[in-house]
């Protein structure tokens, strides 16, 4: 599978109600990550936060 976004590019992140709380909106891609399933993944950086998240392509749309 071939990853939709690269390093360095904005996307905008939708968090899962099921997964653990997280804050949508726009974030900047940080790595490439290995797929999981069908769904490649990536790490993902918010200027606000102190930390970074791993995001799959399904939670992401350009930014």
């Amino acid at each position: 599978m071939k990853h939709k976004y690269l390093v360095g590019e904005t996307v905008y992140f939708t968090a899962s109600n099921v997964a653990r709380p997280a804050a949508s909106g726009t974030y900047e891609v940080i790595r490439l990550l290995p797929t999981d399933g069908d769904d490649c993944q990536y790490r993902i950086k918010n200027s606000a936060e102190a930390f970074e998240r791993v995001a799959k392509e399904s939670q992401l749309a350009a930014g």
